[in-house]
């Protein structure tokens, strides 16, 4: 019985330590910014609004389905569009700003 009792044990520790086992260097991956997450949910709106056209000239979405869908969509693309040209500027102006101070002390 002791036997079984300290296999089960040692088998217990050995999955825990497979599972929860963190190694001294992890790779997280590039930093997203608010650009970047906005250029990915352009492409995803972009892609829903094909396959809602594709299911509706399929016949598998009704008219008024459609155009309510349609509609939302095309204003979450305006919304997403207009938050990135409004950051796309930000970030212009202050690297203009930062070129135009490095040019002055010089």
């Amino acid at each position: 019985m002791s036997v079984a009792v300290l296999a089960c044990i040692l088998i217990t520790l050995g999955t825990l330590v497979y599972v929860f086992y963190l190694p001294g260097k992890l790779y997280l991956g590039p930093e997203k910014t608010r650009l970047s997450y906005l250029r990915e949910r352009k492409e995803a709106v972009y892609e829903n609004l094909r396959d809602l056209n594709f299911e509706y000239k399929a016949g598998k979405v009704p008219d008024a389905d459609y155009l309510s869908l349609k509609a939302s969509l095309e204003e979450e693309a305006a919304a997403v569009l207009a938050e990135i040209a409004r950051l796309e500027e930000a970030a212009s102006s202050a690297a203009s700003v930062i070129r135009d101070s490095k040019g002055a002390r010089v």
